[in-house]
């Protein structure tokens, strides 16, 4: 049983909520990150508040590029004046171009508005412990909509994981009895190729070294160390919590078990391509989990 939610990186929420100053409109994205990358957007009105924003989100969040747009609609508020001279400037200018290049259309009036400096910028608020507080509730309630839908994600990508480690153990009992035939294989294909040189060395020799070829070739420390990897993989998923980068470096390990399981059991007769066959897909299944691991938190 997951006793801490694991959470994906990715998510969205939008909020709108009323405050003293007016209604504000939260909205948080969240995606893939190494670490936690922070961008917040609040209208000018609001920039006293932008640390205040920052610190909420980072005893919040961990890992992931998170955007957080806000806007404020004040109350009784009139529509910002236009600043008349830029508007004039923007249609004279489009017109001239028009004009000079042969083109034919009018300016665009939302296109003008959009622009740096045609409306006012609002007045900013006055900064209070009482206002940042509702506007901090106001983010917090927004993180706790994008926490809901992350877990959501996260949960997913738990009981996936949660089968691929299933069936690597699966995987890693079935290689076990498959390593005394491989090591057996090596030793007499070591031996076979010693015998055939032209130094003449003595049989018990010829066995020594060929023994020592092959132990050095045996994968049983590569199988116990995948097993103790894969036995940590599961205590991970069943812990939750951020676990994102623990599992990063748990796969590297696992990926370089099979690796190097791979290529001891190379060229080892049968045993060697049935390991072949299961090691390849031992590392898929890992590969697998490393992907979904990278939208973990």
């Amino acid at each position: 049983m997951i006793r801490s939610p694991i959470r994906s990186m990715t998510g969205y929420a939008r909020l709108k909520r009323s405050t003293s100053v007016g209604e504000i409109t939260v909205a948080v994205k969240s995606v893939n990150h190494r670490s936690l990358d922070l961008s917040v957007g609040l209208p000018g009105a609001l920039d006293p508040f932008e640390t205040a924003f920052r610190t909420a989100l980072k005893r919040r969040l961990y890992r992931g590029h998170v955007e957080v747009r806000v806007s404020l609609e004040r109350k009784g508020e009139a529509a910002p004046p236009i600043d008349r001279r830029l508007l004039d400037a923007y249609i004279a200018a489009f017109r001239a171009a028009a004009s000079e290049y042969g083109l034919s259309g009018e300016p665009d009036l939302n296109a003008a508005l959009r622009m740096p400096g045609i409306l006012a910028e609002a007045a900013a608020v006055e900064p209070s412990e009482a206002l940042e507080g509702e506007l901090v509730a106001a983010l917090e309630a927004a993180l706790d909509l994008l926490d809901r839908f992350r877990e959501r994600e996260g949960a997913g990508l738990a009981d996936d994981i949660a089968s691929r480690q299933a069936r690597i153990a699966e995987l890693a009992s079935l290689i076990e009895p498959l390593r005394e035939s491989v090591a057996a294989a090596l030793r007499a294909r070591v031996e076979e190729r010693l015998a055939d040189l032209t130094l003449k060395l003595e049989p018990a020799r010829v066995a020594q070294e060929a023994a020592v070829l092959a132990d050095r070739s045996d994968i049983a420390e590569e199988i116990a160390r995948l097993r103790i990897h894969s036995d940590e993989l599961a205590k991970l998923i069943d812990k939750g919590g951020e676990v994102g980068k623990k599992l990063d470096f748990l796969l590297q390990e696992m990926q370089r078990e099979a690796n190097t399981i791979l290529a001891k059991s190379a060229n080892a007769g049968e045993a060697g391509m049935a390991i072949t066959r299961l090691g390849l897909e031992l590392k898929s299944e890992i590969e697998k989990i490393r992907e979904q691991s990278l939208n973990i938190e």
